[in-house]
């Protein structure tokens, strides 16, 4: 069988790797636009327990990617200088470019040479494949205009900027603030020792009355650093094709047309405030080599089995991941709440958080705010 894999990001080097472990008489192409070690992005978050579904099928590269992440046991809030500790809130990051690094090791180890700096242009150039992968993200040339997959793609209003800082923080921290054109949010994490992930989220207001429209790179960087300086006390942020966008919500009927298949980003994506994105897409690459594994002479069926196994796990974790962004959404108007109030209403954001499972999950966290959960909170957990 001839496989072509269009992308070298985690989800088509995870599949790359799994396929041809199992089938080395397989010929697996893989072909990445970028050169080796060129990514952009900084760390990438996962839930503690998000690498499970990797120990039982393939422990080997789950045991090669576990020392290289960073982990943590708490969340913390922090409401303008207030800080309020969530605990049983696990969550692990790693660099993108150290698991990307990791996989291609592992692609290599099965024989696979990942082809960079080449560029898939031509479908035509690819039609003497099986089967061909999508793993090319957001712009995905494979998915193209999107018309085979029944894809949408609206936008949420609020803009946010992705950077890196070499402050890092204990956990991951939400930090609320406000300058004098409106509020702000900052997601950051440590995925190293000496390294984290700053995102910045503004609504689209503030956006305007702060004028980023017209502002350079260098005076964008310096406007976040001085909203969140007491956050980054004194430590500087760092610029990767770093600027302003609006987060799409990608999603399509169908994962597949013909012998063409999507994974990852180029056939979904999950709001970053749930830390799901990447799983979802090693996810999708495990559960297709599953099914092309199983079915090798009948791709057509392989390709109905991937995504009669994947689709439902996968809405239901993005319906969750767009409640969640909803929060985000509106996030300036939960910073009117008392401390206690938006703690909750924080954790209670994607629908999945009921109080049995708070007190059971955060006991800590349960028994020092919920006395002070007012009336209104109380209104809504009834």
């Amino acid at each position: 069988m001839r496989i072509k894999i269009i992308g070298g990001g985690p989800a088509g080097l995870y599949f790359s790797y799994l396929v041809k472990r199992k089938r080395p008489d397989f010929e697996v192409t893989l072909v990445e636009r970028n050169p080796e070690g060129a990514t952009f992005g900084f760390g990438v978050v996962f839930s503690d327990q998000a690498l499970a579904f990797m120990a039982a099928d393939d422990p080997e590269t789950h045991d090669a990617i576990l020392p290289a992440m960073e982990t943590w046991r708490n969340l913390t809030l922090d409401l303008e200088g207030e800080r309020i500790d969530i605990d049983g809130m696990g969550f692990a990051a790693i660099g993108r470019l150290d698991l990307i690094k990791i996989l291609t090791e592992r692609a290599r180890s099965v024989g696979i040479e990942p082809r960079f700096e080449t560029e898939a242009d031509n479908l035509s150039r690819l039609d003497d494949a099986d089967l061909i992968v999508g793993a090319d993200g957001l712009n995905s040339f494979i998915r193209g205009d999107g018309t085979e997959y029944g894809t949408e793609m609206p936008q949420l209003e609020n803009r946010f900027i992705w950077y890196g800082t070499d402050r890092p923080f204990d956990t991951l921290t939400q930090s609320f603030r406000r300058s004098v054109d409106g509020p702000f949010n900052a997601h950051h994490y440590r995925y190293t020792p000496t390294l984290s992930t700053f995102i910045v989220e503004t609504d689209e207001d503030t956006w305007q009355a702060a004028g980023f429209d017209g502002m350079g790179e260098a005076e964008t960087k310096a406007y976040c650093e001085a909203t969140f300086a007491d956050v980054l006390q004194g430590h500087s942020l760092i610029a990767n094709n770093s600027y302003w966008r609006r987060f799409p919500k990608l999603s399509c009927k169908s994962w597949y047309s013909g012998k063409h298949v999507l994974i990852g980003d180029a056939v979904h994506t999950a709001h970053f405030s749930i830390g799901s994105g990447t799983r979802l897409a090693m996810e999708d690459a495990l559960a297709l080599s599953k099914a092309v594994l199983a079915t090798p002479d009948d791709i057509p069926a392989a390709l109905a089995t991937y995504q009669a196994a994947r689709k439902p796990i996968t809405e239901k974790i993005v319906r969750a991941a767009n409640t969640s962004a909803a929060w985000y959404e509106d996030f300036a108007s939960h910073m009117e709440l008392a401390p206690a109030d938006f703690a909750y209403s924080y954790i209670q954001r994607s629908g999945r958080m009921d109080d049995e499972r708070l007190q059971r999950l955060a006991p800590e966290f349960f028994a020092a705010y919920s006395p002070h959960w007012s009336a209104d909170a109380a209104g809504d957990r009834a």
